[in-house]
């Protein structure tokens, strides 16, 4: 299934996108959960995906939208807790940044692990704020994102898949002069706005093998990073194993599994975007983002 957020004649809903079309469960009056949302339906695990399914199946077509009328929002919101986030791990990217940096590439060994703020989270179509006042080096990042169905403390790689909600895609939106300034990743991953998220989340069962999915960004049209998860140094089961090991996983926790090559800052010379600038990201078999950059209110 394709499961989105969205704001319909000014309320947040969710709903199953079918072809082009939009199913809202609540138009119905069936919406099962105490709150309708995806973390909500998240909670209720296989049980609640279940019932969902048989909801959209014997939707009314007063139920059943199409999918232009609504305002397509970030799956989920806001989590409830940082997204989780990798670093370099696709070998060329960790190619380009060495190259970038002058300093000689060694791939990691385990996997390079930050955060972005919940803050962060914005809408598949929204405009990313750009504050010149902060930056005037921000970048584009195209990832896959696993969102967890299931918890878990010392998850084994070969389980990890069966804790996977679903997946989406997300842009990694960097300021790369606060991550110099500050020696860290956090301030400068961290602006409000700075996390397109979306359209949809796509459940695991339709993507039974997640390391075979093309991944693409463009910036005003202009092809900048063309890969596959196949390429990825550490993958989504070996990457839920190794954040596990020491720290419990909640349902609904979102994981960024790191960028290919092909970003502005490794570019000779660097290319960085600016107000009006329109930046595209795509997952293969999930859908694509499109962003325009607007000078922050």
């Amino acid at each position: 299934m394709r499961l989105l957020s969205c704001r319909h004649h000014g309320h947040t809903r969710i709903g199953a996108v079918v072809g082009e079309t939009v199913v809202l469960p609540a138009l119905a009056g069936r919406w099962p959960f105490a709150q309708e949302s995806l973390l909500a339906l998240i909670e209720h695990g296989p049980q609640g995906l279940a019932r969902l399914r048989k909801l959209v199946d014997r939707a009314p077509p007063a139920a059943r939208l199409p999918l232009d009328t609504v305002e397509i929002l970030a799956p989920i919101p806001r989590p409830r807790r940082n997204i989780l986030c990798l670093g370099w791990n696709y070998l060329d990217h960790a190619r380009e940044s060495a190259r970038a940096f002058h300093r000689e590439m060694t791939p990691p060994e385990d996997p390079v692990v930050f955060t972005k703020a919940v803050t962060t989270v914005n809408g598949p179509y929204a405009d990313i704020p750009f504050d010149e006042q902060l930056t005037s080096e921000l970048d584009w990042e195209v990832e896959l994102a696993v969102v967890l169905g299931r918890g878990g403390r010392r998850i084994a790689p070969r389980d990890a898949l069966d804790h996977v909600f679903g997946y989406t895609v997300i842009n990694d939106i960097s300021a790369r002069d606060l991550q110099r300034r500050h020696r860290q990743f956090f301030l400068g991953k961290s602006l409000d706005g700075s996390c397109p998220m979306g359209p949809w989340l796509v459940t695991a069962d339709e993507l039974p093998d997640p390391q075979c999915l093309a991944i693409r960004s463009w910036v005003n049209g202009v092809l900048k990073q063309d890969a596959s998860t196949a390429d990825q140094i550490f993958d989504v089961a070996t990457t839920i194993s190794v954040l596990s090991r020491g720290m419990s996983l909640e349902p609904g926790d979102v994981i960024a599994t790191g960028t290919p090559s092909g970003v502005g800052f490794a570019r000779n010379p660097p290319e960085f975007l600016t107000p009006g600038d329109v930046v595209e990201c795509e997952v293969e078999r999930i859908g694509r983002l499109r962003n325009r950059v607007a000078r922050a209110v």
